[in-house]
């Protein structure tokens, strides 16, 4: 008999993000939200099941939701 451990899968969703990197004209990508999700020590034991993805809240706004 082997044991196993619990898992689960869940959505995050994250509001209210600039949609340019600061004083720069460079948009915020995927690759920046993975890397500082990463970082962060309340998600260590997290593993992402697939890519962030990154919508802006409206065509004009420069907020995006991740």
């Amino acid at each position: 008999m082997s044991l196993r451990l619990l898992q689960s899968k869940f959505d995050l969703k994250i509001l209210d993000i600039l949609y340019f990197i600061d004083n720069t004209n460079f948009s915020i990508m995927p690759d920046i939200i993975e890397s500082v999700i990463k970082s962060t020590h309340i998600f260590n034991d997290i593993a992402l099941v697939f890519y962030p993805c990154v919508i802006k809240a409206s065509p004009k706004s420069d907020i995006v939701m991740v």
